[in-house]
């Protein structure tokens, strides 16, 4: 152990030998505990690789106040935590997007027309549409839509100006065409 507290130091302090032997050392050891936080082959190896990475560029950073094995562990944690939010958010963008079609194809199916407002509100990413419908729609007040979003006054008037700012863009490509 005490080779690899100078092998730290001297890591720290910028020597790319010593980094290189640290990373080489315990890329095993970080492997099998990406694979076995993903349970899967290539999912750990990326996971491995992107941990690599940001302990290179992270090194002049590290503390000490954990080992560095530990600190290896975390970086892999958190960089995979983020990859299950980023597949959470995709997720919940599709459902979205195929919610959306779901409306209009059940409206062009009833022979109406895809209003062109509606049309128009369906660009506008979820966290403006939410305000612009509580406001506009369901005739809420700004400060109670803050309060459902949970977001400061000040967010709800930026998100509405920027709502009404797209939807008027939007709407005014339709009439052009």
């Amino acid at each position: 152990m005490h080779d690899e507290a100078k092998l730290i130091n001297k890591a720290v302090r910028g020597d790319s030998r010593a980094l290189s032997e640290l990373l080489r050392e315990h890329y095993s050891f970080l492997y099998q505990y990406a694979l076995k936080m993903t349970m899967n082959k290539m999912q750990a190896e990326d996971i491995t690789q992107e941990t690599m990475l940001r302990a290179i560029e992270k090194i002049s950073g590290f503390q000490g106040r954990a080992k560095f094995s530990t600190w290896l562990l975390s970086i892999a944690s958190r960089l995979f935590a983020d990859r299950i939010r980023r597949k959470e958010r995709e997720k919940a963008w599709l459902r979205e997007e195929q919610s959306l079609r779901a409306i209009r194809y059940e409206t062009l199916h009833k022979m109406d027309e895809w209003p062109e407002a509606l049309q128009a509100l369906g660009e506008l990413s979820g966290e403006i549409r939410m305000p612009v419908l509580l406001k506009y729609y369901y005739g809420y007040a700004q400060e109670e839509i803050a309060a459902m979003l949970d977001v400061p006054v000040g967010t709800v008037k930026s998100r509405l100006h920027n709502g009404l700012k797209q939807l008027r863009k939007e709407l005014a490509k339709h009439e052009e065409a």
